[in-house]
């Protein structure tokens, strides 16, 4: 959330953010006045011929899904689809993906096989899937052995704790080093993280400008730059300064090692 001009606001929106993990108060304004309309739904339900007896135990109020159109995560939604269009088209056989969403990896697990790295194990079993238990400043891998990468919506959250890792002010950088020297020359790095204005949202995530991640990533080749801006909107194909102003926009790099 961008900072207000007036500085009462920022102090209560500064108070909300704390209690928030234990009282929401915005959620408990937004739903309560839907009990009404549930308790009608749930009268009329009981009264229709052939319904089901309703136990008070097994009575869950679900709130906030009667909307015109489907919601989504933009961020999630559009740079998933991004990172596993280009690695199906790479044919690649073997994938390596440090820390990104559970869903992500196992749906590349459908077309080649996966080794799938976390601070926190994934206890699953499938075919062509593999769990590493690792940090991502300190990968499981030698130098330039990984010739299909992908770390998406990770690096910002490296070294602030959040996930169990040390806190590091250095964590993103340290994470995007690391990330290069296990990259083999001509391999493949898909890379995404928030960009726009930099600042540090404790312990939640740090953003970067586009080009801070250039500068982590100084000895890697830019093949593309892609993006979800502050808007929802995904763009494809743009300059690396577009989104330099922007709020919370995600940014989608797709890197090469030459060298």
């Amino acid at each position: 959330m961008k900072k207000s001009k007036n500085p009462f606001f920022n102090f209560v929106y500064s108070i909300y953010i704390w209690i928030q993990p234990i009282l929401d108060p915005l959620k408990i304004i937004s739903v309560i006045w839907k009990y009404p309309g549930f308790l009608k739904d749930l009268i009329i339900y009981s009264k229709v011929s052939g319904a089901e007896k309703i136990s008070l135990l097994d009575v869950q109020p679900c709130f906030g899904e009667k909307t015109k159109i489907a919601r989504f995560d933009a961020h999630y939604f559009y740079q998933d689809i991004w990172a596993a269009r280009e690695i199906f088209a790479s044919k690649t056989e073997r994938h390596v993906d440090v820390g990104s969403r559970i869903d992500f990896v196992g749906f590349l697990s459908s077309f080649t096989k996966v080794i799938f790295v976390d601070i926190r194990p994934l206890e699953i079993a499938l075919p062509d899937f593999k769990c590493i238990k690792s940090d991502i400043t300190s990968l499981p891998f030698p130098d330039n052995s990984v010739s299909s990468l992908s770390c998406l919506h990770v690096a910002e959250h490296i070294g602030l704790g959040r996930y169990g890792d040390n806190l590091d002010p250095s964590g993103t950088k340290k994470a995007c080093r690391e990330l290069t020297r296990v990259l083999t020359k001509d391999g493949n790095l898909y890379f995404s993280l928030p960009v726009g204005k930099p600042r540090l949202c404790f312990n939640a995530h740090r953003i970067h400008s586009p080009n801070q991640i250039l500068q982590y990533f100084d000895s890697l080749k830019l093949v593309e730059f892609s993006a979800i801006d502050d808007k929802g909107v995904f763009r494809e194909n743009i300059d690396i300064n577009a989104l330099k102003n922007e709020n919370y926009a995600c940014g989608l790099f797709w890197f090469k090692k030459y060298n």
